[in-house]
C-alpha cells in the first residue's frame, strides 16, 4: 500500500499537517463502485495527486455544493466552447 492509499483502510486518528483545520486525520474504509474507482484512477492520473488527496478534495467540493443548494443557491457549469450554463443537480 502506498502513502496515497493509506486513508482508505482502518480507523485511526493522527496529527494533521499544518493547514488542516481539524487538526486530526481519520482513516476510513470505502467500497468504490466500478465507476467510482475509474473516476478516482482518472483523477489520480490527470492531476498527479494521491488517491487520498483526490478523495479529500472531492468531499470538500461535494460539501460545498450541498451547502449552497441547501441554502437555496444553485451551481452551474459551462462546457468548453459553449456559452450555455447548465445547472448541476445531485440526486
Amino acid at each position: 500500500m502506498n502513502k496515497g492509499d493509506a486513508a482508505l483502510t482502518g480507523h485511526a486518528h493522527e496529527s494533521a499537517p499544518p493547514g488542516d483545520s481539524t487538526g486530526t486525520k481519520e482513516r476510513v474504509t470505502v467500497n468504490l463502485t466500478g465507476r467510482g474507482a475509474g473516476a478516482l484512477g482518472e483523477l489520480v492520473r490527470r492531476t498527479g495527486d494521491s488517491k487520498t488527496d483526490v478523495i479529500n478534495r472531492a468531499l470538500i467540493v461535494y460539501e460545498l455544493i450541498e451547502r449552497i443548494t441547501d441554502e437555496g443557491g444553485a451551481v452551474f457549469v459551462r462546457e468548453p466552447d459553449s456559452a450555455e450554463l447548465e445547472r448541476v443537480r445531485f440526486l
